[in-house]
């Protein structure tokens, strides 16, 4: 009985993405990045979890204050290209070498413009030097997270298969050293440097691969007028990755600011469970993405069922995810980062369900650029932004870090459910969201094929 269910849904499938092949191609392709993602979670939870238990919750907290003030800067450095070199190499292969090399020269140099920034910041709104000079030493992390436009190559042709491979030999290799650093009892500062080299080499890596599979990095030049052209599509994706960073990372920042550091570390703890998901929706958009374009170009109706199927995949995956989190969640902290991280617990079980809005978001954001809507996708992650700052404001002092959590899933929530529906260019949106969220719509076509299948 499940083999033709399996059948049925994958029939359904193909006819709602163009073809079986295509079909195989994204499921190829997502399988790799799950296998990235799966491994990084695997290990990369070990090896979070050992150095949160070293360096317990205050300067595990400071490290991730840090890292939270320096990704708030990340956006400037990357100026939003990575997702509009994907669609660009998409529509224009031939164009490659041009517009790798443009993206490439525009990210180094606002990544090293978005370094000193950081630095002249922290200088501003924090006063103990142990804090500032962690902050300046991770600060040229921005520099290497905004050069990745190069992944867009692969993206754009189906292979990362080949992003894995070299992001997770960088990735093990660190691994061993963080555990090493741990059994040396180095300081604080150790890990943060590790962090650093450990970007480094994986883009330099990722280059490697690039020149192996044929890739001419002496063929990539600047042009401005292609400079101009990526620039005049991307800035309102600078400011939404702005906004995006901040209702991430920003109840990070205002609880080191507001509470402490401690406090920091004891939210980390929760947010880290939580988010360790998020790769799921990030390796499937990520292979639907050209499903998605290829659909917009053959009709509106194909684009659409494609859409309306990712989202309710999305919405699905999420609450798989939520429900068994919620009800586990006081005991996954305290068996994974010990009692000192005990009231991590109830923080865990409410932000597991801004993961609800975040796989469907990172759908509906994929359909904001296929219809080329980038500038409302940043009012809708502005408002989300503006929400998140105003609860944290609000609730933090009152509730510490369960008000920080509650102000996540509504930063979240909101934006997308308030307006879309305003719009007519995203009203559509607005439904497909609403459609996907009906749950107990998703379960209707299978009690169907299984009522078939058992006659």
């Amino acid at each position: 009985m499940i083999v033709p269910l399996l059948r049925q849904l994958t029939e359904n499938l193909s006819h709602r993405f163009g073809s079986r092949d295509q079909l195989l191609k994204i499921i190829a392709n997502t399988g790799w990045l799950f296998g990235d993602r799966i491994l990084r979670m695997g290990v990369g939870l070990v090896v979070m979890i050992a150095i949160a238990r070293y360096l317990g919750p205050a300067d595990f907290g400071l490290l991730n204050y840090a890292l939270a003030f320096v990704a708030l800067f990340t956006a400037i450095g990357s100026l939003g290209l990575n997702e509009i070199v994907t669609r660009e190499l998409i529509v224009e292969p031939s164009s490659a070498a041009e517009i790798l090399g443009t993206a490439f020269v525009l990210q180094l140099i606002s990544g090293i413009l978005a370094s000193l920034l950081i630095a002249v910041a922290i200088v501003c709104v924090r006063d103990d030097p142990i804090g500032r000079s962690l902050v300046i030493l991770l600060a040229p992390l921005v520099i290497v997270k905004s050069s990745q436009a190069i992944k867009a190559w692969y993206e754009s042709r189906l292979e990362s298969k080949y992003v894995v491979w070299v992001e997770n030999g960088v990735f093990l290799i660190f691994a061993v050293v963080n555990l090493c650093l741990i059994l040396l009892q180095a300081p604080l500062q150790a890990f943060a440097w590790a962090l650093m080299i450990e970007g480094g080499v994986a883009i330099i890596g990722l280059l490697a691969m690039f020149a192996w599979r044929g890739g001419a990095l002496v063929g990539w030049r600047f042009r401005l007028h292609r400079a101009g052209r990526l620039l005049a599509n991307s800035w309102p994706l600078i400011l939404s990755g702005l906004a995006i960073m901040v209702y991430m990372r920003i109840d990070q920042i205002m609880l080191g600011q507001m509470i402490g550091d401690e406090a920091v570390g004891i939210y980390t703890a929760a947010t880290r469970i939580s988010e360790v998901w998020y790769f799921i929706p990030v390796a499937i958009v990520a292979s639907v993405y050209p499903a998605l374009m290829e659909g917009n170009q053959l009709g509106r109706r194909y684009y659409l069922k494609r859409l309306q199927t990712t989202c309710d995949f999305m919405v699905l995956l999420a609450f798989a995810v939520a429900v068994p989190m919620t009800i586990l969640s006081s005991w996954a902290v305290v068996l994974l980062f010990g009692p000192g991280y005990h009231e991590a617990g109830p923080v865990l079980a409410i932000h597991i369900w801004a993961s609800v809005f975040v796989f469907l978001g990172l759908a509906t954001h994929k359909g904001f650029l296929v219809e080329n809507l980038q500038r409302l996708s940043l009012y809708r992650t502005l408002l989300g932004a503006v929400i998140n700052v105003f609860l944290n404001l609000v609730l933090i002092p009152r509730y510490g870090v369960l008000g920080a959590a509650v102000a996540t899933v509504c930063a979240q929530a909101l934006p997308s459910l308030l307006l879309d529906i305003l719009d007519s260019r995203t009203r559509h949106f607005w439904m497909i969201s609403i459609k996907a969220l009906c749950f107990v719509r998703h379960l209707l076509p299978w009690v169907a094929m299984w009522k078939r299948e058992a006659k």
